[in-house]
């Protein structure tokens, strides 16, 4: 086995993603991730709820038996998931699914939105110094489009935790400190949604992003600063969906486009570099196309799995858009 890929201090390479429920790493980075995980990076899942407020979406396995044991279910689902994209660890931050607001599950006391913001930022940080990642993945802060409690919840932990898991007068009981070097929010871009839209419409498919913009979907490009070829990974990103099978239906239609489909109309992943304590090298208007960028020993060689740029050509990307 090859060894693992370092950082200039010789650090062997970590990367931590920071998601709200069981399926959320599946929809969000799993590309990426399943990418870094072969290339011998250590990936970190943390997931901050069970998950126990989702509702089954899979008529096949919506019985009395799965929702009798709900929370076991997609527990075990999570784990297929995780190893599907290729995670080396799991950590379960453990709080109760906050649900939506003004719903009964809301106001638990126990679930992830009610939790008491230096508990959770801890529990965090006490991840983040064992793991000792260089790169974290989180949210942005949405109160617009998808405003949920749980989703909200992650980033006011994920920002200070950055922050803290480096300083060693915080939480002095949580390990010894590490600071990451790079901070990361996950979406997805509004040329992304309606490249997708697009291909479904040409197949002659009903499209489920119509909703996503009869919602609101903002209609200025955000800023983007990092797009990552997953190309060679979406089978990966698919069986991660299809392991959440009380959230995914194979036969519905956030599964009918195929990826071959997929690779051809956006093989990117999305980030915003929120925060950087390192040198990526590049002028402003450059994207990434490497979330550790700035960070390696050595930078491997270049490799293109889709013949086309974010920053030009195939993907028609402006280079960065202006970072708000």
């Amino acid at each position: 086995m090859a060894e693992s890929p370092r950082d200039q201090a010789g650090n062997p390479l970590a990367l931590l993603s920071v998601h709200a429920h069981p399926d959320d790493e599946a929809s969000k980075g799993a590309g990426t991730v399943a990418r870094y995980s072969d290339e011998g990076v250590h990936c970190v899942l943390v997931c901050c709820t069970g998950g126990e407020a989702g509702d089954i979406l899979n008529p096949a396995v919506d019985t009395p038996e799965v929702r009798e044991r709900l929370h076991e279910v997609r527990m075990e689902e999570l784990q297929a998931s995780a190893d599907a994209i290729g995670y080396d660890v799991v950590d379960l931050l453990g709080y109760h699914d906050s649900g939506m607001p003004d719903t009964e599950t809301n106001a638990r006391p126990d679930n992830f939105a009610n939790a008491a913001l230096d508990e959770a930022v801890e529990r965090l940080v006490r991840i983040v110094r064992a793991e000792r990642p260089q790169v974290i993945i989180t949210y942005d802060e949405d109160r617009k489009f998808y405003p949920h409690p749980d989703h909200i919840r992650v980033h006011e932990i994920s920002v200070p935790a950055f922050e803290a898991a480096g300083d060693p007068d915080r939480y002095q009981d949580a390990g010894e400190p590490w600071q990451p070097s790079k901070l990361y929010y996950t979406g997805w871009s509004r040329r992304r949604v309606k490249a997708l839209h697009d291909a479904h419409i040409r197949l002659g498919q009903e499209s489920p992003y119509t909703t996503w913009f009869e919602r609101g979907l903002p209609e200025t490009e955000t800023h983007f600063t990092t797009f990552v070829d997953v190309g060679e990974y979406l089978h990966r990103r698919r069986a991660a969906l299809l392991a959440h099978r009380t959230q995914v239906d194979p036969e519905g239609f956030w599964m009918r486009l195929p990826d071959p489909e997929l690779r051809k109309v956006f093989p990117w992943e999305e980030f915003v570099l929120a925060r950087s304590l390192v040198d990526t090298g590049l002028d402003e208007s450059e994207p990434e196309d490497d979330l550790f960028t700035g960070l390696r020993a050595e930078v491997p060689s270049p490799r293109s799995t889709s013949g086309a740029s974010p920053s030009g050509g195939g993907g028609g990307f402006a280079a960065v858009a202006d970072k708000e």
